[in-house]
């Protein structure tokens, strides 16, 4: 083991863990729920076929005592184990993976395949950290349900499919979520990324990430021999010029003090190289945190992709389709004012840090605009000593989606347990109603 992991691994043992009352608890849980890691990081499932993912947490749920209801929403797990009167606080982890075949080289890598929605052989990785933040649910559960003594309330325990096409939470509430179950008052959730080294949590009060628009443009053209371009109407030559041209939303449309990204993700079109095709695909995802903004980037979209066809003379007018979206997640700023101080009184104060807002996106936000406040933290994976050389370096390491993600799982497994369960019992350590109401005090104080 490197010298730099040892000496994080001593400090969280000796000065970040020392301070939690959990730290006997979270080691105690910790085998387990390393084994439930390697095993759901060996054996991913693409959106909306997490079957077996759902089983195993679900059975492993039922076994602590938790009442466990599956197939909410497809594949949706909910856990709730009642404790006595209380407030109801939900805590959430994904269920998907990607389409990614994983290049870690890790003993544990996985090697699936599977069919994805179109029927295409792809490979399956979790390359967004699910496989961490179930690992850690099922560790914070345990700990829960051994220590009913240490809060009294009702814990929802949710295990959400579909995050990666942000269409997971929806599919859940419009299965009756809210009708089938306890309202919480209060929603939790944490992500695990290299944005930060293991062993520390990422606080940011207010708006976390953006508005997220999933976006399908097909262009038409009229196809012909690729000697003769003059007969035909080129769909490629159009979609090139509106790809250049959507840039000019972000850099020359919107004010320069607001946030606006418009990326083309991929172009599809023909099938050999002397043959201009019928029409080109493109696909889009548009990110904003403004609704205003959000509404003047795809109006714009629309009338470049139309006015681009038009001046190329296209047989018909391109069609937009906007398949998925979802709004950004917003951290009620009193839940983060009241648990930035639990989190530094379990796991050091040096541990806890503040962070701007990022541009990724997901659909917990569906949850919170059900009216439940929202707490929505990261949680750093990165190995101490290689983030410490790429921050001097100057380079970035292995981002979420990437083939070579990989998290630092000890510590960063131990501080995802710890910091779920001292979260979870703050929260469940007073009334309902007392509950709610310190946070619309403070929630209006701090507008």
């Amino acid at each position: 083991m490197k010298l730099g992991k040892i000496l994080l691994l001593l400090s969280l043992a000796g000065s970040a863990f020392a301070q939690s009352s959990t730290s006997k608890e979270v080691e105690n849980a910790y085998p387990d729920a390393h084994a439930f890691y390697l095993d759901v990081h060996q054996n991913p499932e693409l959106s909306t076929h997490e079957t077996q993912t759902a089983a195993k947490l679900a059975s492993r749920l039922r076994s602590l005592g938790y009442e466990v209801t599956e197939h909410v929403g497809g594949t949706g797990i909910v856990a709730i184990l009642k404790n006595g009167p209380g407030p109801t606080v939900m805590l959430r982890t994904e269920l998907d993976a990607l389409p990614v075949e994983e290049k870690t080289g890790l003993a544990y890598a996985s090697k699936v395949r599977a069919k994805d929605d179109a029927g295409r052989d792809v490979p399956v990785m979790h390359a967004c950290g699910h496989d961490l933040h179930m690992a850690s649910i099922l560790g914070t559960a345990a700990i829960m349900a051994h220590t009913k003594e240490s809060w009294h309330g009702t814990l929802m325990l949710i295990g959400q499919p579909a995050e990666e096409t942000i269409g997971g939470a929806k599919a859940m509430i419009d299965d009756g979520f809210l009708k089938r179950f306890p309202k919480p008052d209060v929603a939790v959730a944490l992500h695990v990324g290299n944005i930060l080294p293991a062993g520390v949590v990422g606080i940011t009060p207010g708006i976390f990430n953006t508005n997220a628009d999933s976006l399908r443009i097909t262009i038409y053209g009229k196809g012909g021999h690729g000697s003769a371009p003059h007969t035909a109407i080129d769909p490629i030559v159009i979609a090139a010029r509106t790809i250049l041209a959507l840039q000019t939303i972000a850099s020359r449309e919107v004010k320069p003090q607001e946030m606006a990204v418009v990326t083309v993700g991929y172009i599809q079109a023909g099938t050999k190289n002397n043959i201009i095709p019928d029409q080109a695909e493109l696909g889009l995802t548009v990110r904003t945190n403004k609704p205003e903004v959000r509404k003047q980037v795809l109006a714009a979209i629309a009338r470049i992709t139309k006015a681009e066809a038009e001046a190329a003379g296209a047989p018909r007018l391109p069609t937009i389709d906007r398949y998925e979206g979802t709004d950004l997640v917003y951290n009620d700023p009193a839940l983060a004012q009241r648990l930035r101080g639990v989190l530094e009184a379990a796991l050091g104060k040096d541990r806890v840090v503040t962070q701007e807002p990022i541009t990724g996106s997901e659909d917990f936000s569906y949850f919170i605009e059900q009216g439940i406040p929202g707490f929505y933290f990261s949680l750093g994976g990165a190995d101490p000593e290689k983030y410490t050389q790429a921050k001097a370096a100057g380079t970035m390491l292995p981002s979420n989606h990437s083939s070579l993600f990989a998290p630092d799982v000890d510590p960063a497994l131990h501080t995802g347990i710890a910091a779920e369960v001292a979260v979870l019992r703050n929260l469940l350590s007073r009334s309902a109603d007392d509950l709610r109401k310190t946070l619309a005090e403070r929630t209006a104080a701090s507008r």
